[in-house]
Order: C-alpha cells, then sequence, then structure tokens
C-alpha cells in the first residue's frame, strides 16, 4: 500500500483509522472520504466528498489521485440497519458493490469489514469457527454475509485483491459508536468517568467479543501488509481480544472506580441481536495465516479508556 482511499472516514473506525495510516503512510498518500464535510481532517490531508452509492464519484476521485488501494468502511451498522432496512442495503450492498467495480476497473488492492454480526443463532456460540455456518437474522448479518461472499467472488473471478475480517464489538475514547449492538461496552465508560453508573440496554450474561480500537487499527494493517502467498481465507478472518458480558466491564471499572454501579434496562431489539451472535470466536487462522495479536485485555483496555475519557473532560 502506498496511496489510499478511505471511505467512511468519519465513523467510528475511520476516524482513528484515517489518523493511524496518514501517520504511518504520510498524510499526502490517504485520501479521506465521507458523505459529510470535516474541515479538521480536510485541513491534516486530501479530504474528498464522496457518497458510495455514487460509482461514478469515487470512480473520479481514485483515478484523480492515483490510488493503489481503497479501505471501504462506509456502512450503517446492526441496530440502525434494523431500523432502517431497505436503506441499508442500499448502503451497505450498493456501496460495496461500487468500490469493488472501482477496485477492479483500477486494479487496485481493497479491504472492508466484516463482522461477528455475520453468525447467526444457528451457528456455534462458543469458539465460533473459522469456517462455519452463517444464517444471520438481522439486515445487517445478511450484508455482511453477502460481502463476505462478493469479496471472494471478485478475488477468484476479477484477482482483486481483496483482504477483510470480521470485527467484534470496537471500543474507544475518540469517536462515539453510531448505532451498533455492542454500543453499551464504550457508553459504560463515559458513564462511569461521568455520573459513576450506568443503565445497560444489553442483559447480564450476554457474552460478546469485544477489541479495543488500537488493537483493531493494527490488524487491518497487518492483514493488509501480509504475504499474499500466505493468506488461504484473504477475507472475512475472525478477529477478537475479549469476550466479556456487562458485568465483566463493571468490575473491571470498579478496580478504578469502586462507587460504580451498574443496572439493567433491557433493549428488546438490540438483545435480541446480540443473543444471535457468538460468545467467542476461533482467531486461529489469522494468527496463523497473518500474526494476528492483540495486545489489551478487558484490564489495561479499561485502565486507558477510563484515563483518557478523564483527560477529554478536564
Amino acid at each position: 500500500m502506498k496511496k489510499i482511499l478511505v471511505t467512511g472516514a468519519l465513523g467510528q473506525i475511520g476516524s482513528e483509522l484515517v489518523t493511524k495510516l496518514r501517520n504511518t503512510y504520510g498524510a499526502e498518500n490517504i485520501i479521506a472520504t465521507d458523505i459529510r464535510n470535516s474541515e479538521v481532517m480536510a485541513a491534516q490531508g486530501p479530504f474528498e466528498l464522496v457518497d458510495v452509492t455514487d460509482e461514478q464519484r469515487i470512480y473520479q476521485v481514485a483515478k484523480d489521485y492515483q490510488v493503489d488501494t481503497i479501505m471501504h468502511l462506509a456502512a450503517l451498522l446492526s441496530a440502525t440497519a434494523e431500523k432502517m432496512p431497505k436503506k441499508a442495503w442500499d448502503i451497505n450492498m450498493g456501496g460495496l458493490m461500487n468500490t469493488l467495480e472501482v477496485a477492479r476497473e483500477l486494479d487496485l488492492q481493497f479491504f472492508t469489514p466484516s463482522s461477528i454480526g455475520a453468525f447467526g443463532p444457528s451457528t456455534p456460540k462458543d469458539l465460533t469457527p473459522q469456517d462455519t455456518l452463517q444464517r444471520p437474522t438481522t439486515m445487517y448479518g445478511v450484508n455482511k454475509v453477502a460481502g463476505e461472499l462478493l469479496c471472494d467472488y471478485y478475488y477468484h473471478r476479477f484477482g482483486v485483491d481483496t483482504r477483510g475480517v470480521r470485527f467484534p464489538g470496537l471500543i474507544s475514547y475518540i469517536t462515539p459508536p453510531g448505532g451498533g449492538t455492542t454500543d453499551y461496552a464504550v457508553e459504560i465508560y463515559y458513564e462511569a468517568v461521568k455520573n459513576k453508573a450506568y443503565t445497560s440496554y444489553i442483559a447480564a450474561g450476554t457474552y460478546m467479543d469485544m477489541m479495543y480500537m488500537p488493537d483493531a487499527l493494527d490488524a487491518i494493517v497487518s492483514v493488509m501488509e501480509a504475504d499474499p502467498s500466505k493468506l488461504i481465507h484473504r477475507n472475512a478472518f475472525n478477529i477478537a481480544a475479549i469476550s466479556a458480558e456487562p458485568m465483566d466491564f463493571a468490575r473491571a471499572i470498579q478496580k478504578h472506580i469502586p462507587e460504580f454501579t451498574l443496572s439493567f434496562n433491557v433493549d428488546p431489539v438490540r438483545q435480541k441481536i446480540a443473543d444471535s451472535w457468538p460468545n467467542c470466536i476461533d482467531c486461529s487462522a489469522a494468527e496463523a495465516e497473518w500474526g494476528f495479536k492483540a495486545n489489551f485485555d478487558i484490564d489495561s483496555m479499561t485502565k486507558e479508556m477510563l484515563e483518557k475519557i478523564k483527560e477529554k473532560n478536564r
């Protein structure tokens, strides 16, 4: 990778990934794009307004900047997609098809993330295998499974160098979450600092995989820089760092804020989504094929999250 176009650059992942890529590859080599404008991001490097449902616009920006890689992040997340399934299909699948076509036409390397949302209630819940039954019951999940297959198709049919990972819930102190089922695992830290209490919309005992954002960003760069001859799966690698339920976060927080309390008011829509996802996934394929390794566990992540949020609030 030398020159990279990022879609969805103002989202939870994109806003931090653009910074990391600019620090690594040079600010002038990272073309950030989004449907919204950002004076801050534009001041730090190239920025273009791009709607991913407009294939011609994506093509023109990619060609004008002579990029060699597209990192396609623009999407509606799980809870939002359930409220607007038609819009989710149009953006998630239409945007993916458009960016894949541009990658094919311009011979570009291509990354897009999948998710643990690609699994469903009939998928094995514990140590979910890399290759397993995928019958999701959400629009977001349907989009992700279709996207995984589409990326495989473009690799096998057209030779597009497609790569990707299945992200778990992502936790960050920088950019607020945007409509995901695992967002409680971010909100709980902000509320712990602000109010020393949090009401979870996910029920106690509901385990889901999570990951601290620095590990997620490292994983994107690692899989894209990996030796292609070692990639057996290429797309949708299982990756995760932490399998946790709400009380696990509460206990980790209480080591730093002893008076913190956790209560529950379960949202049936997001709970149903969470119940359809794995408790924990098997990451051995990513570890073997490109050396995936997470550096943060729940305790080290919690310590840093609380410290950084306190700094922001000063």
